[in-house]
């Protein structure tokens, strides 16, 4: 789709909305994934439908703030992309709008409709539940909708680094290579969301940020969404640790399995032990999901039946010495 826009404003007040050196344009663009073109008092949107019309309203509603003002606030354009977005929200509730105007995600079971709007509703969400139903998938899906429309500034996905048999130190490479595979699972669902390019891209201005859980501490995380995936296996101290580490004007989602720890007997879940000390306060939900709201392949779901009787974490690991 194509659209031209004629702007009834004067030289200054046409600088005042592209921004220094086309900034907000710039911004328009990466956010909604529109091309913009500026010509004297014309702007030419091209772009999928859905995506130029929201730029068009967004440049409608800076427009109007600067009928009543000299110059756009800091904020501005933030507020004016949350203001659009929760327009389309109302239309269409249940889609979450990430960077790839071709991904339609969408919560499929009445379960994780629950566990989208608990995100949206408290700063903090655990959300526990079998393979399959979409804990991280929607995770990474909200906290990149919240900063597609600038309510936030980053995300920090973070993983333990804990698999059986298997110690960092001996595996190859440097840490980058040691860490990979674990963090692996979040890049898949980002890759899914948004250009490869795109990634790179926000990863190295650090909008973007994959990281094992033990290199989090020590940090504040303020204006982000800190997600922390596998989380049954962290334990209790690890987890006091992460969620310390939520900052002013954050969110943060906990995700995890609590019948599938690689913790051993000898080392308690924090996923289990938090959920245990924090449900109920206010600001805080826990979702459960259940073999019900799996949607990966149909077997997916048998399997899991299968396996229900198989006892909490591995049964034949001994204490290290």
């Amino acid at each position: 789709m194509e659209l031209v826009l004629t702007l009834d404003l004067p030289l200054d007040q046409r600088i005042q909305l592209y921004g220094p050196q086309d900034r907000n344009l710039r911004a328009l663009r990466e956010a909604l994934g529109v091309k913009i073109f500026a010509r004297d008092s014309t702007l030419k949107l091209v772009g999928e439908s859905e995506a130029v019309n929201k730029t068009a309203s967004v440049i409608d509603v800076l427009t109007e703030k600067l009928r009543h003002a000299s110059n756009l606030g800091e904020h501005d354009l933030s507020d004016a992309l949350v203001e659009i977005a929760a327009r389309h929200a109302r239309h269409d509730s249940s889609v979450i709008h990430v960077f790839r105007q071709s991904a339609s995600i969408r919560p499929k079971t009445p379960g994780q409709e629950e566990y989208v709007r608990a995100i949206a509703e408290n700063d903090l969400c655990f959300c526990l539940g079998p393979a399959g139903t979409g804990k991280t998938y929607l995770a990474v899906a909200m906290a990149l909708s919240l900063l597609k429309v600038g309510r936030l500034k980053r995300i920090v996905l973070a993983r333990p680094a804990v698999e059986a048999g298997e110690k960092l130190g001996f595996l190859p490479g440097d840490m980058q290579a040691k860490v990979n595979p674990y963090l692996r699972p979040l890049f898949d669902a980002m890759h899914d969301m948004m250009e490869f390019e795109q990634i790179k891209r926000f990863m190295v201005n650090d909008a973007i940020e994959v990281i094992p859980l033990a290199f989090m501490r020590g940090r504040t995380l303020n204006n982000a969404a800190v997600i922390l995936d596998e989380a049954q296996n962290a334990t209790i101290q690890q987890m006091l640790m992460f969620l310390t580490r939520l900052g002013e004007h954050s969110k943060m989602i906990i995700t995890g399995d609590d019948s599938q720890s690689d913790l051993g007997h000898w080392s308690k879940s924090g996923l289990a032990d938090a959920v245990k000390r924090l449900q109920g306060l206010a600001g805080i939900s826990v979702v459960r999901l259940t073999q019900a709201d799996i949607v990966r392949h149909k077997l997916v779901t048998q399997i899991v039946q299968a396996y229900a009787d198989l006892p909490t974490g591995p049964a034949t690991r001994k204490r290290p010495l």
